[in-house]
Parts: C-alpha cells; structure tokens; sequence
C-alpha cells in the first residue's frame, strides 16, 4: 500500500495520525506530491482522484481510496484495536458527530480562511478575500465553542481519544499559519490541546 500526500498538509497529518495511533506507520509507504507546484493536477493524478486532493490511498490491488476519513475508516476496519471511531453504536454516533463538527466548523473554515486571504493557490482559483476573513472569526469562534464543550469532556468525543480529536489537532496548529492561536481564555481547550499535542502520534 502507499498514500500519495504532501506532508505539510493538514489532512495528510492526520491520516499519518490515525496510522501512528494504530502502529501502523511503518506497512505503508509514503510517496509525496508538491501540491504548490500543482502536480496534484496532472492527469495522472486525476486519475487516482478525481478531486485532485491529497491525500490519496493507492492500494495493492490497483484501487485508490480518497478523502481522508476515508481513508482512516479503511484502516479501522481492518485494524479495529485500538478503536479511534468507536465500538458500541452509540460511541460510533457520537464520534461521528464530534468528528464531523470538527472538520465542518473548524478545519474547513480554517482552510478557506488560509486560501482565500493568503492567496496560496491563485493559480488555480479566485480568492475572495472578505469570505476569507469570515471562515477566520468563524474558526475562532467553534474553537470558543470547543471550549465550553471540554469543561465537561475530556475528549471531543468523551473519555477516549478518537479521530475527532486528531480532525480538532491538525486543524488547531494549522490555524497558526494565519494566526489564529488558542486564546488564553479557553483554559479547557488548552488543557485539551497540551493533552492531545502531547501524544506520539502527533509528531508522525
């Protein structure tokens, strides 16, 4: 097996998260793409993923697996110890719903305010500035959310560490790019942040 990704991105840290979580790093190999130059826009890369996202899943059989909750539900089912989306149907759901949030309401918004005020992909779409800025107060504001939401969870998602906290993590440290930081007010997302910074995983 081998993931096509561009390291530095967000959503290929958190696959390679998921992957650490499970001890499973060292069965897949890496293979980058420099998405700054648009080699994730050839059409042979096309072909592995029509979106042209990164990062992409190329399996022995021949078969590519994109999005990376994709992904990561590939691997979860066949390695389900340790679970990172839940056993029971009821911490399954909740999952879901946590990790959905987190990448709907922080790292999507996250993202747009990073293309569309810095201007990083210009070449291949038109950014709007003001729309740009709005996903920026958005994110902080869903971070102010989280906080108030881990006064009373350790997790995102509960009492046990999941892809949702991976999702929030990835999405956290990438904000810094355009400067948006873990006020000093939310004392719980701190303590969340350190908790979840801390772990191995988050250095892969």
């Amino acid at each position: 097996m081998k993931i096509i990704e561009t390291k530095s991105a967000p959503n290929a840290r958190r696959v390679r998260m998921f992957l650490a979580e499970k001890g499973l790093l060292d069965e897949v190999q890496f293979e980058q793409v420099d998405i700054a130059a648009g080699e994730n826009l050839s059409e042979a890369y096309r072909a592995k993923n029509l979106t042209t996202k990164i990062p992409v899943l190329a399996l022995d059989s021949g078969e590519f697996i994109g999005e990376s909750v994709a992904i990561c539900r590939y691997f979860e089912a066949l390695h389900p110890s340790p679970a990172l989306m839940g056993e029971t149907p009821l911490e399954q759901a909740q999952i879901e719903m946590w990790q959905r949030r987190a990448e709907f309401h922080l790292m999507l918004p996250v993202g747009m305010c990073f293309q569309h005020t810095t201007g990083y992909f210009k070449d291949r779409m038109v950014p709007v500035p003001a729309y740009g800025e709005q996903c920026g107060k958005d994110a902080r504001a869903f971070m102010a959310q989280l906080d108030a939401h881990l006064a009373g969870s350790e997790f995102l998602a509960g009492p046990r560490f999941s892809i949702a906290d991976i999702t929030a993590l990835c999405a956290v440290d990438f904000a810094r790019v355009v400067k948006i930081r873990i006020s000093d007010e939310w004392a719980h997302l701190a303590r969340w942040y350190k908790q979840v910074a801390g772990r191995p995983s988050a250095a892969a």
